[in-house]
């Protein structure tokens, strides 16, 4: 996708949402001084440029019971079966992303375990036959950040 010119009302909302995707139109519009209407006309347009993909709601992993956050590289048997590899992939519920990379490996996955059994079992189950390759295993600790791509530097701000 090309890069998308945004004035400042477009990068004002995009923030405000980013920060509480719930935010009510009518408080958008009030803090940007333009009508409610405007606001759903801008959300429509940008959602129709793709600059907006959708709304989510975050789920904290530990609360229902994925106390095991890992990162797992792939280095697949033949390279060009990424396609049909994440493909695959999409069939394991406990991947929540999935990145073709360069370097050392062909795909990046994270996962979400209920313990290291489980963690194991995902892995040399389910994923290691998919690819047949190697896989390397990051265990995360902790997530520290997590944020979307700076909105006041989309125009060179």
């Amino acid at each position: 996708m090309s890069r998308q010119q945004l004035d400042k009302l477009d990068c004002r909302i995009l923030e405000m949402l980013t920060e509480n995707a719930r935010v009510p139109f009518l408080e958008i519009a009030r803090e940007c001084g333009v009508s409610g209407a405007s606001i759903h006309q801008r959300i429509q347009k940008l959602t129709g440029m793709g600059v907006i993909r959708g709304f989510e709601t975050l789920v904290n992993p530990s609360a229902l019971g994925y106390d095991t956050c890992a990162y797992v590289g792939l280095c697949l048997n033949n390279p060009l079966d990424l396609d049909l590899v994440a493909e695959k992939l999409l069939a394991i519920p406990e991947v929540v992303d999935c990145n073709f990379t360069t370097g050392r490996h062909d795909i990046l996955v994270k996962i979400y375990a209920r313990n290291n059994s489980h963690l194991l079992d995902i892995i040399h189950d389910r994923i290691s036959p998919i690819g047949g390759g190697r896989t390397e295993t990051l265990i995360c600790f902790r997530e520290s950040m997590r944020r979307q791509v700076p909105i006041n530097l989309v125009n060179g701000d």
